[in-house]
């Protein structure tokens, strides 16, 4: 019996797992990834180890590549444990409410959201990471944009916007090292050839933003940055020396540290910090007014697991200060697993690449043939709900196509980055999407309008395609 799968049989998973995520957005609307999208994915999961069955698969090949799939994202399930245990200690400790109060004073909302997109940059630059990016800025970033009334949508697209623009420009980035590895040049030479199209996008995203500013109403958010100020105040030892824990942990980061020790380290440094500045919070925590080893055990111990509020007595504060601990990651995880389960069953079924064959064949001009990587990259990011799988499948199935038709193999690289790595974030069971939902606060749908940066990407790589601008040539061809 044949193992290659037809396909008709390849997308009844696909169109059952659109059904089933529609019912569910509009039963459930933003709880939808709150269990019943988990539910959906593992449901079509089921569909795609049916049809893998009937046309000659054993369960146990199909359990080797759900497992196989699982394996690929447990790198990023304990990132996303431990960002969870960071955020409670540093929100105990004062780090986060110090970058919030000082970033109050710094930052005029007229000019925020623009700032915000370059902070974000500089340190997913610096650090090669979108998730650090967000876990560490991007959560301060967020209580700063909210304390200044601006929508949390807006702010949380301006801080993706920048982190993916650093994702994908920075030399330390697994995908900016992954795509060119896959299309066959080496990393400079995909970044260089890469900056031609993220410059103007981000150029473009950055003017959106400072024109925005200035249409947003700033004397609302004079009286709030007081009431914060004096919040915070009340609550927490403001001091610069708090900042030494990110410091510490950007610097690990930056001497290629790995990112689960050094997120481990920054967890408990934050527990060591918030002893040392916020005894009284600590205890407050643990329930008790007695100062003891144990007592201050407890406290931080309930930050790294359990959720943290802090209460000042001002509901929009106190919305702020507020951290859900490692448990607080959970559904995300929940959701992440199931993902990986739909993806690992469509892959090693060859169904993902049974659909994206058939999309090569109507590829005729330079412009259809990136406009095909850029969709087939997008496909997978909402169907195997991983950018990696959106980066590598894609770029070995087009590979051979890209040569044949004389192209550079960095025409392949750029696009593979300018679609598959920055629209995985706008897909709610991505784990780029659920990763950055649930460390910002903010859900994916309330993000995606504002996230002008990973929108234009695709866009403008096509647009460059279509129009002949720096698409280069293979050595014996004639370049533009």
């Amino acid at each position: 019996m044949s193992k290659s799968p037809t396909l008709i049989q390849a997308i009844i998973p696909i169109i059952f797992l659109i059904v089933l995520l529609s019912i569910n957005v509009y039963l459930f609307s933003d709880d939808a990834t709150y269990g019943s999208n988990q539910i959906a994915l593992l449901l079509s999961a089921g569909v795609g180890a049916l049809i893998a069955a009937k046309i000659g698969f054993s369960w146990k090949e199909t359990l080797d590549g759900i497992v196989k799939s699982i394996s690929s994202a447990m790198s990023a399930i304990l990132i996303l444990m431990l960002i969870g245990s960071l955020a409670g200690t540093w929100l105990l400790s004062g780090i986060v409410p110090a970058l919030i109060y000082y970033g109050l004073d710094i930052l005029n909302p007229t000019i925020f959201l623009f700032a915000a997109v370059v902070v974000s940059a500089i340190v997913s630059l610096a650090t090669g990471s979108s998730w650090t990016t967000a876990a560490t800025i991007g959560i301060a970033l967020v209580g700063i944009g909210k304390a200044m009334g601006i929508h949390e949508g807006v702010v949380a697209g301006a801080i993706i916007s920048g982190a993916y623009f650093g994702d994908k420009m920075s030399p330390l980035s697994d995908t900016t090292n992954l795509a060119p590895a896959m299309a066959g040049t080496d990393l400079f030479t995909h970044i260089r050839y890469m900056a031609l199209t993220t410059v103007p996008t981000i150029s473009i995203t950055l003017l959106i933003f400072l024109i925005w500013g200035f249409t947003i109403d700033t004397s609302a958010s004079i009286g709030t940055v007081d009431i914060v100020h004096k919040a915070i105040a009340s609550k927490f030892n403001i001091t610069p020396w708090l900042f030494l824990v990110p410091v510490i942990v950007v610097g690990m980061i930056l001497k290629k540290v790995p990112a689960i020790p050094a997120l481990l380290a920054g967890a408990l440094l934050g527990g060591v910090f918030a002893i040392i500045f916020q005894p009284d919070l600590v205890l407050e925590i643990a329930g008790t007014d007695t100062a003891s080893f144990w007592s201050f055990y407890k406290g931080i111990m309930i930050a790294l697991f359990d959720k943290t509020n802090i209460v000042t007595g001002d509901v929009m504060v106190d919305d702020l200060l507020s951290a859900s601990g490692m448990f607080g990651m959970m559904n995300t995880i929940w959701l992440i697993l199931c993902a990986m389960v739909f993806g690992g069953v469509m892959e090693s079924a060859g169904m993902l690449k049974r659909i994206a064959d058939s999309i090569i064949q109507y590829a005729n001009s330079t412009g259809s043939l990136v406009a095909s990587t850029a969709s087939t990259c997008l496909f997978f990011n909402l169907t195997a709900s991983d950018q990696y799988i959106a980066i590598v499948v894609p770029g070995r199935m087009f590979a051979p196509t890209f040569k044949d038709r004389g192209l550079a193999p960095e025409n392949l690289s750029r696009t593979l980055e300018d679609s598959g790595t920055v629209t995985s974030v706008l897909v709610p069971w991505n784990t780029c999407g659920a990763y950055q939902s649930t460390v910002l606060g903010v859900s994916t749908f309330a993000y995606l309008p504002y996230a002008f940066f990973n929108i234009i990407s695709p866009i403008m790589t096509i647009i460059f395609a279509y129009v002949g601008i720096k698409i280069k040539k293979l050595a014996n061809q004639k370049s533009n």
